[in-house]
This record gives C-alpha cells, sequence and structure tokens, in this order.
C-alpha cells in the first residue's frame, strides 16, 4: 500500500492517522506541494485532481480523504473508525463532513495562492480570511460537541473518524495563528489525541518531509 502525501496536508494527515489506528502498514510517497509537484505529469496521471491524499492499494487507486478512510474502514473493519450504530455513523460522518466540507476547502493551499497570486491579497489579509472560516466552522463544531454522544473524543471514548478530521484542522489553525478559546471541547478532544501514539505518528513533525517554516 502507497500512499501519497505531504506533510503538512491536512487532508493527507487524516488519512495517516487513519492508517496508523488501524496499525495498517504503508509506503508513503512525498508529493511537495509548495514546490507544484502536483502539477507534474507524473502525478497528475495518478490524479487527475493533482491533489493529495492519493491511496495505492494493489491495483486501486482511491482519491479524496474521506472516501479513503471509508475504504479502510470497510477492509480494516478492526478498529472500528465508525460507530455501530446507523444514527452513530451519521453524526461522525456529518461531523468530519463539516471539516472536510465547509471548512478545510475555503483555506486549502490553492485557495489562498489564489487570494494572494491572482487577486493580490496580502499575507495579512489571507490569514483574516483563513482565522474568519475556521472561527465560523469551529463555532459549530463547538455547539455541535456540546450532545451527550460525545465523550472523551468526539464522538463517545474512543477515537473515530471526526477525530481524524478534528486534529489536522486544529493544527492549520494553530499553524495560521487563530484564536481558538472559544472552543474548549475541541481543544480537549485534540489534546486527547495527542496522548495517543497513532495520533503522534501520523502528525506533521513526524513525517519524513518535514521542514520548518
Amino acid at each position: 500500500m502507497k500512499l501519497y502525501t505531504y506533510f503538512r496536508s491536512s487532508s493527507s494527515y487524516r488519512v495517516r492517522i487513519a492508517l496508523h489506528l488501524k496499525q495498517i502498514p504503508y509506503e508513503p510517497v512525498f508529493v511537495h506541494l509548495r514546490k507544484g509537484e502536483q502539477k507534474r505529469d507524473e502525478f497528475r496521471a495518478v490524479n487527475p485532481q493533482s491533489l493529495v491524499p492519493v491511496l495505492i492499494d494493489g491495483e486501486r487507486v482511491l482519491t479524496q480523504s474521506l472516501a479513503i478512510i471509508e475504504y479502510l474502514e470497510e477492509r480494516y473493519p478492526e478498529p472500528p473508525l465508525l460507530p455501530r450504530d446507523s444514527a452513530g455513523r451519521a453524526r461522525v460522518r456529518a461531523l468530519a463532513s463539516l471539516i472536510a466540507c465547509e471548512m478545510q476547502p475555503l483555506n486549502n493551499l490553492r485557495v489562498l495562492d489564489y487570494l494572494a497570486q491572482s487577486l493580490g491579497h496580502s499575507e495579512a489579509e489571507c490569514r483574516r480570511w483563513y482565522c474568519h472560516w475556521i472561527a465560523q466552522g469551529f463555532a459549530a463544531l463547538e455547539a455541535l460537541l456540546a450532545a451527550p454522544e460525545t465523550g472523551t473524543f468526539c464522538h463517545g471514548d474512543s477515537p473515530t473518524v471526526a477525530d481524524a478530521f478534528l486534529v489536522p484542522q486544529v493544527f492549520n489553525a494553530r499553524r495560521f495563528g487563530c484564536d481558538l478559546a472559544a472552543y474548549p471541547t475541541v481543544g480537549r478532544i485534540d489534546a486527547h489525541c495527542a496522548a495517543l501514539a497513532a495520533f503522534r505518528a501520523a502528525a506533521p513533525e513526524n513525517q519524513p518531509d518535514f521542514e520548518k517554516g
């Protein structure tokens, strides 16, 4: 199994978490997004979207982090990253989708580059853009996490897909200097995740392609 990844890509980070939680060995293939390696013809032949992550499992080429994690969940069901009950699965998917569909797409590298390079916004303006959408998304997430189904983690007392999506978003929010003080439940869950070996192994600073700055 191969994973095309970039240490700072939150989408890749999610999949790395899932792989480590399920203890699935994989070979990382590094795609440096800042250097534009995702735009090279050889990578576009793998993923025409020019995005990471891409998971190669035998002859299967899988894209999109949520689809990849659902595939891993079905193929390697233990330990489960989705609850056993249908209502619980729907809740976890909704929490993950809030991050994957409503927050991260507005703040990914392509959007920030377009704001800066094509529209001429300053670094400070791009940072305000980033933190605005972080605040809107985390405010909603914090309210949803007030539900009784929330435990040590986003849903219950074992990590799920929702936690695999939350942790990378918190990492990037901190990197951009967003104020997270108003989201204590988000912070508490992130801290619990950070105590687990699987989350530490997947963290950007522990990847072979990690670069400071």
